[in-house]
């Protein structure tokens, strides 16, 4: 039998703004041995509830949790209120702070007058209240219509959880639906997934059976098929799916035998839905279609714009070098000179080819050219890059402020819009965008969106490195289009005597790796040892480099994959005894993982409301209360507990989380387990993020696999088609 417990809600300690709460409840019966010794005492309850009155009778079905720190708490799942039953509970009920202005005499002449069904005649008719001594219309009405609306409120959720929503569900979709939530759930209730944000295909799919949706319902089908596009597209990267790619998978997904006549069928009346586009045999998202269109368009028309000519600018970049006693070499030189020139300029290079001695040229010249101070320049110019980390980097190398590119659109994570858009426009006359190998499709157009139509791009990247997480492969697929201007740097800028790391990357790049690639260098080692051996070798590679001095924030441990034993959950559990081993400071638990005070911890999703990206690095520094206080480069942030699945250990993280990152030194564990994760792309980047020293541990055979794996699957897009049609 499911755990439940009966009694009074008695007080809120915490409300949060999701219907999130944290309070003290009365028990006054219960099924669960583990609470019989509390009955007529108070204990913690948490959860999500649409509402909950004080001094009010419900029943809460949940799980008891002792916590460590805070003790015996009881985790609802599902309640609801016990409708007063008896004079006094009716009487009561009346004079809670539901009903404003009605003290407990009042409500006790109402049930005198009125009888045992007061609460049903109320509902029924405000006009029943007016038998009542001293009650008026108004307040008759008032009265009436706060027992209505409460009643509706609370007998929808209730109608919702019977379902099978979850109650936090269930609120969100009555917050957004009102009194309409059970006409729309009983009409179609897959429509709901347009509706709420957080509504999912496969949340419908568990309750749909109450409500008697088959397996061949259209709606059904219509909505699977969208939701296995999606997840085929994001799982891939792709932009477009031709029908075999889609055939399999909603076929398993829905559970039933569509044929592709079917599934044509299907795809074309999504089509007249505006949520599917097809193109001859090419089957699009409509928004990955528009977006494609809208950055060939643009872009196109940026860059068959007129060149802007300035007299002097030869001299221009030479006083710019003096400035910083720096030489630029003739590529570099041509980079700042045509991303001056320019409408829409590309630079690509690996490391060491100066493209952040770039960055901090072209900002200066053309803080030079036209005379400007550093408040002008920073209202005239914008500094992007898609992660935190790298927009810091960037605005460090170029000395004024730099920005990712959500928070320079005002992105509002609730509704997932841009506040700077086509109808809201940035007045930035120059852009200069870092790290584009990491922007996706969606991104990159919505970004446009928010530009002037002349504005200046310069989009710097490197073409060797993972695409974005999200579909797409934007820099690849404008620089093969042979449409934009690339300037592409080839010559090393940044090499020292003995180093490596910069060499080797170019020797994956080169397929052309030195037959003597794993000796030991000043800034690199290979260290050859059995898949078994790897996480003992790391512990102790990290304890000499703290003994040297170096700390969590100088160390990265980077690898492809998050499961078995030398993944990244793994390894972040070993790490976290040797950076911050357990000695008495405050933690708390989250599922199976222990976070503690000083833990170093990544972000997996945007947060612009506290200015904290997706692959930033932090670390904890307070626990209270079930809330994490983690300092972000000096950016102070308090997390809740509900929140804890945003973040996790950043001792090890993937290289996909690495990108736009550099650090003192990484070790690169590499094994042949890792194997369906290895090709030249990864390694290649994994790599790259090494600043002074690069510790590859594992096998040397599975490393040559990964580099000359050039097999990984290539990301269909029409990026590069949609640009060329552009002459046409």
């Amino acid at each position: 039998m499911d755990s439940y417990i009966k009694g009074i809600f008695r007080k809120f300690i915490f409300e949060g703004n999701n219907n999130y709460v944290i309070g003290l409840f009365k028990i006054k019966e219960t099924n669960d041995e583990n609470l019989f010794d509390y009955e007529n005492r108070t204990i913690t309850i948490t959860g999500y509830f649409h509402e909950l009155t004080i001094d009010e009778n419900y029943i809460m079905k949940g799980e008891v949790n002792n916590n460590p720190k805070y003790g015996l708490q009881y985790n609802v799942k599902e309640y609801e209120r016990i409708t007063p039953e008896g004079k006094d509970a009716v009487i009561e009920f009346l004079s809670s702070d539901l009903f404003s202005g009605i003290g407990e005499k009042t409500a006790k002449q109402i049930v005198d007058t009125l009888g045992e069904d007061t609460l049903k005649l109320i509902e029924e008719d405000y006009s029943n209240l007016l038998l009542v001594p001293n009650i008026k219309s108004d307040k008759a009405k008032k009265i009436h219509e706060t027992l209505v609306k409460y009643n509706e409120s609370y007998n929808t959720i209730i109608f919702l959880n019977d379902i099978g929503f979850t109650t936090k569900d269930s609120m969100s979709i009555y917050n957004f639906l009102k009194e309409d939530s059970i006409n729309v759930v009983k009409n179609n209730i897959y429509s709901l997934i347009d509706i709420i944000p957080e509504m999912t295909f496969l949340k419908i799919e568990k309750v749909r059976k109450k409500i008697n949706i088959e397996d061949n319902n259209e709606h059904r089908i219509l909505y699977g098929i969208e939701y296995v596009f999606k997840n085929i597209c994001f799982n891939l990267g792709d932009t477009y799916l031709e029908i075999e790619n889609l055939y399999e998978e909603v076929n398993k997904v829905l559970g039933i035998e569509l044929n592709k006549e079917d599934l044509e069928y299907f795809l074309y009346e999504l089509q007249k839905l505006g949520k599917v586009k097809v193109v001859g045999k090419k089957y699009f998202l409509t928004e990955y279609y528009n977006s494609e269109n809208y950055i060939s368009d643009t872009l196109y028309n940026l860059t068959n714009k007129k060149d802007t000519k300035y007299k002097n600018i030869n001299n221009d970049i030479e006083s710019v070098e003096l400035y910083f006693d720096i030489k630029y070499n003739k590529e570099q030189k041509n980079a700042i000179k045509n991303s001056i020139i320019k409408n829409f300029n590309i630079i690509t290079g690996g490391p060491g080819t100066g493209k952040t001695t770039i960055i901090k040229g072209i900002v200066e010249v053309y803080k030079k050219i036209h005379n400007l101070n550093f408040m002008d320049l920073t209202n005239k110019m914008a500094l992007l890059a898609p992660t935190g980390r790298a927009a810091k980097r960037m605005g460090e190398a170029a000395l004024m402020p730099a920005y990712t590119i959500h928070r320079f659109l005002k992105w509002n994570r609730d509704t997932d819009t841009f506040m700077i858009n086509e109808s809201n426009k940035s007045d930035v006359d120059f852009v200069i965008i870092d790290e584009v190998s990491m922007i996706d499709t969606i991104l990159l157009a919505n970004l446009l969106k928010g530009l002037k139509k002349d504005v200046k791009i310069v989009m710097i990247g490197d073409y060797n490195q993972l695409e974005s997480v999200s579909p797409g492969k934007v820099l690849k697929d404008l620089i093969d289009s042979d449409m934009v201007n690339v300037i592409k740097l080839n010559e090393l800028y940044r090499q020292k005597e003995d180093s490596y790391i910069v060499t080797l990357a170019k020797e994956i790049k080169d397929n052309d790796l030195d037959i003597d690639f794993t000796n030991k260098k000043a800034d690199f080692n290979f260290i050859e040892t059995p898949s078994s051996n790897i996480r003992s070798y790391i512990k102790e590679l990290v304890n000499k480099a703290i003994e040297k001095g170096y700390d969590s924030k100088d160390i990265q441990v980077l690898a492809p994959m998050y499961k078995g034993e030398n993944g990244i959950d793994n390894l972040n559990k070993i790490l976290q005894e040797v950076f911050n081993k357990d000695v008495g400071q405050d933690y708390i638990t989250y599922g199976d993982v222990v976070y503690r005070v000083g833990d170093k911890v990544l972000k997996l999703e945007n947060d612009p409301d506290n200015n904290v990206f997706n692959g930033d690095i932090g670390f904890i520094k307070s626990i209270e209360d079930k809330e994490l206080t983690i300092d972000f480069d000096g950016n102070i942030v308090k997390y809740k507990y509900k929140d804890f699945n945003t973040i996790k250990h950043g001792y090890a993280i993937s290289v996909h989380k690495a990108q736009g990152s550099e650090f003192k030194i990484v070790l690169l564990p590499i094994t042949n387990s890792y194997k369906m994760m290895l090709y030249k792309k990864l390694i290649y980047t994994a790599v790259t993020r090494a600043k002074q020293s690069l510790i590859i541990i594992g096998s040397k055979d599975a490393f040559m696999y990964a580099v000359n794996n050039t097999n990984a699957y290539e990301r269909r897009s029409h990026l590069k088609e949609a640009l060329v049609s552009c002459i046409k």
